[in-house]
């Protein structure tokens, strides 16, 4: 098992080599459109430091190359991400627009950015379109939740989980998913999945009579706002090492990035999410979403940084 010495951690391409594995694509079958950086929240350990103040958005241009990206690319799986997407202008026309032509369109939401009257009708749109809503919920206890994300983010987020149930979101007998995803709120590996979904289901239903699908628990990346707080906390180190310490060589076959391509705010192609996020943009000659015709090609390297060590540590990132 890989560690750190005299500080200095083991690199995750050499902890790849050590275990004689290589981390590149299989078939592409999913298409991740991150809309911008731009929040309503500044939740602590968001990967790319969004926020209110940030002006990072997709332009009505880029949605269209987007757009006509998924037309030339049949993506079994498309989801949208941010940022709070809720928050760019152009989502209902995206939504309207992708919903023909895939097989599981998603939507990830952190609850909050859809409270405001105006983006009430997006509700409507998810329902009619079926999209599957991820949302971040990373507590069911109100302190540990808020020093995460935030004052008061609690009843907001809770205020909405009732109105989402209220159309069929997340109710058992219903087509309409509704699933949570939660990171631990601290510098900690996340619990075990199977037991933290019934303690959610079973405080969301006896507190507030709430239900969901599923629940997700991830280990947070070492990047952005996160990062920033590790090193403020003198977490840094330590929290690197329980990465490094908890490197699962299983993890590997279901990692997301082996079947998905990620688009940023302004185009750029990226391996995933947290590559968008590191500055790591994909390794190919087409390097722009206007510019891709078909989809990657199996055994296509997969570029890696230290931050991957959080998408393998224990039962993976997938």
């Amino acid at each position: 098992m890989p560690t750190s010495v005299d500080n200095e951690l083991t690199a995750f391409s050499d902890t790849l080599a050590v275990h004689a594995l290589t981390l590149r694509r299989t078939r592409t079958t999913t298409l991740q459109i991150n809309l911008g950086h731009l929040c309503d929240l500044t939740c602590r350990h968001c990967h790319l430091s969004a926020g209110p103040g940030r002006t990072e958005v997709m332009s009505p241009e880029t949605i269209q190359e987007v757009i006509a990206c998924a037309r030339r690319i049949r993506f079994s799986t498309i989801d949208i991400t941010g940022g709070a997407p809720e928050l760019v202008p152009n989502l209902a026309e995206l939504i309207e627009a992708l919903a023909p032509l895939t097989n599981r369109l998603m939507l990830r939401t952190n609850l909050t950015a859809l409270g405001h009257p105006t983006r009430r009708p997006l509700l409507q749109l998810f329902k009619q379109h079926r999209v599957i809503l991820i949302a971040s919920f990373p507590a069911t206890n109100s302190s540990q939740l808020e020093a995460q994300r935030g004052a008061g983010v609690m009843a907001s987020s809770l205020e909405m989980l009732k109105e989402l149930n209220r159309l069929g979101f997340g109710v058992e007998g219903t087509d309409l998913e509704l699933h949570l995803v939660a990171n631990p709120s601290g510098a900690f590996i996340p619990a075990d999945q199977e037991q933290a979904e019934r303690k959610f289901k079973r405080d969301l239903a006896r507190k507030w009579g709430l239900s969901f699908n599923q629940l997700f628990l991830f280990s947070n990346a070492p990047l952005g706002r996160f990062l920033a707080w590790l090193i403020q906390s003198n977490n840094h180190q330590a929290y690197m090492e329980k990465l490094v310490s908890g490197f699962n060589p299983c993890t590997i076959d279901g990692l997301m990035c082996r079947s998905l391509i990620s688009v940023g705010w302004d185009g750029t192609l990226y391996d995933c999410d947290f590559n968008l996020a590191a500055n790591l943009p994909k390794k190919s000659p087409v390097s722009h979403i206007r510019d891709l015709v078909d989809p990657p090609s199996p055994g296509e390297e997969i570029v890696v940084g230290d931050h991957c060590y959080a998408c393998t540590a224990g039962a993976g990132f997938t």
